[in-house]
């Protein structure tokens, strides 16, 4: 087994990559997901990212286990370089991307959804403490897929902020 990369850099080969889980809509799939994303950062060579990275995805997945009136929600999990010459080596800098799908469903009053949108953003504050900290953008919004609800998202580089936590 080759070691990952202290650079932040992705290993040879692997590129880009997507991965998701659906997870029961209960607290211990926070656990879940902060081991996943742990394994998935690691593997890749981006342990640079490890601490904001966990830090988001568990609050994408407590929010939206808060906030679905499902039994299950889905968490996607992206990464991509971002544009660079194609013969550059290593690859430049990319950005990850972390989505927590939940089947709360818009409000049809617009007081409601202005009120639901308030708690969430109130009960999504560290997560937007974590991303402004990391120079990233985060947000949320209806979600035609996978099977509409919510759709909260973050991103973050491996350049800049993030990488020196």
């Amino acid at each position: 087994m080759t070691p990952a990369p202290s650079s932040g850099q992705l290993p040879s080969g692997l590129g880009p990559f997507a991965y998701s889980l659906t997870l029961p809509a209960a607290p211990p799939s926070a656990g879940v997901a902060r081991a996943a994303i742990r394994t998935t950062l690691d593997a890749h060579g981006l342990t640079s990212l490890l601490f904001p990275a966990v830090l988001l995805v568990s609050e994408l997945v407590v929010a939206a286990t808060h906030f679905t009136p499902s039994p299950d929600i889905y968490v996607s999990l992206r990464y991509r370089e971002e544009a660079c010459a194609a013969d550059v080596d290593p690859p430049g800098p990319g950005t990850l991307r972390l989505i927590a799908y939940d089947g709360h469903p818009p409000h049809t009053s617009p007081h409601l959804g202005a009120l639901c949108d308030a708690r969430r953003r109130t009960a999504l504050r560290v997560l937007a403490a974590v991303v402004e900290a990391c120079h990233g953008t985060w947000g949320f919004g209806a979600s035609p897929e996978p099977g509409g609800g919510t759709r909260t998202w973050a991103t973050i580089s491996n350049s800049g902020p993030a990488a020196t936590w």
